[in-house]
């Protein structure tokens, strides 16, 4: 097993220049350190890989092997650096972005356009009430609600102040009457540790759990009961289309923020779509 390729490519410049001097002068260093590599190569294989001569190096068959097998592992060398390093350069391959649920109306929208600009990207759109991991590869990019993250790794920009409101339908309106007395209606709500949770505080510290028709994770679960007409909640200003905004105050905004590691913040995909998330 030979121990470092330094030695090879030193063997390579001997063979393609034909002196020690010349070599020397190819790889930047003393020519004392050539001949110590070669003699170090060859005691290694246990075989003469050069014939030494007044006029300079000339090959044997053991050389010969090993100029030819050591010129393709070369070109692979360099074939795979040019590639690496042209991909860095490009948005290609998947990126995987972990959300909230409730912002699909909100984010795919600006994701998709991407998708269609960089045929070489693959999104993958990750929802869950857990915080995926961005330390340990589990994302790229993660969008959070709340207070700011602050592990030391993480770089961090906020997205957005989301607004919350609460809407009911018509119907659900004719029936009970405006909300001035919240003790005389029912509301679909989140968990209080999820991303609506300055609506939900603030409903708990002013409604008995009685009035609480569901309770649930999934907006589109919410959101049905609200359009059925049985209770009022929160459901996504761009989902609010036919429900009607009975109330909204400022101590429920919640920011939004784009999270990333600082490994992979750099990564072109990384930035494009920090881009277009950040325009929103």
């Amino acid at each position: 097993m030979i121990e470092s390729w330094d030695d090879i490519r030193v063997a390579l410049a001997v063979a393609r220049q034909g002196t020690v001097s010349g070599a020397a002068h190819v790889l930047g260093v003393h020519h004392a350190t050539v001949i110590r590599r070669i003699d170090a190569l060859e005691q290694h294989l246990g075989a003469r890989l050069f014939q030494r001569h007044p006029r300079g190096y000339t090959l044997t068959d053991a050389g010969r092997t090993l100029l030819q097998t050591a010129t393709e592992v070369d070109e692979h060398f360099g074939q795979m650096a040019s590639r690496i390093s042209g991909a860095g350069d490009r948005i290609e391959g998947e990126l995987v972005v972990t959300s909230l649920p409730e912002l699909a109306p909100v984010v795919m929208p600006r994701l998709m356009p991407l998708l269609q600009q960089h045929a070489g990207l693959r999104l993958r759109y990750m929802t869950d009430s857990r915080l995926f991991r961005l330390d340990a590869g589990e994302a790229q990019l993660a969008i959070r609600a709340g207070a700011r993250p602050t592990q030391p790794d993480y770089v961090v920009r906020e997205m957005i102040v989301s607004r919350q409101a609460l809407y009911a339908t018509q119907s659900y309106l004719d029936r009970f009457g405006p909300v001035e007395d919240l003790l005389g209606h029912s509301f679909v709500v989140p968990p209080p540790d999820g991303p609506l949770a300055p609506v939900m505080r603030w409903l708990v510290a002013r409604v008995p759990a009685a009035n609480f028709l569901m309770v649930s994770n999934d907006p589109q679960a919410r959101e049905a009961v609200i359009r059925a007409g049985l209770a009022i909640g929160s459901v996504p200003p761009s989902n609010a289309g036919g429900l009607v905004e009975v109330m909204c105050l400022p101590e429920w905004e919640s920011r939004l923020w784009l999270v990333t590691h600082v490994d992979l913040h750099r990564s072109p995909k990384v930035q494009a779509a920090l881009a277009v998330l950040r325009d929103i």
